[in-house]
């Protein structure tokens, strides 16, 4: 996304896990990001997407706090409060 406003959630990338609201896995395919469950992946177009996403330069700034994961089996949600942003 270019501006914040054509967004859906606004993201802030944290440095440590202990950090996040959710931990994101990016899959390969778009038909692997499939329920709620922090399996991410990125589009090319935007309309290509479910949900639009818009990364920010501060934690104050952000709607969820990611954090990225080198295997499929360790994303998931740390905060079950911050769920509701993606239904």
């Amino acid at each position: 996304m270019q501006y914040v406003n054509q967004s859906d959630v606004k993201v802030y990338v944290v440095a440590y896990e202990n950090q996040a609201d959710l931990k994101v896995y990016k899959t390969k395919y778009q038909n692997q990001a499939r329920g709620n469950k922090g399996l991410w992946h990125f589009t090319d177009y935007a309309n290509q997407a479910d949900i639009k996403i818009y990364f920010v330069d501060y934690a104050n700034q952000s709607d969820l706090k990611v954090y990225f994961v080198d295997y499929q089996n360790q994303s998931g949600w740390r905060k079950n409060s911050k769920k509701n942003l993606f239904y």
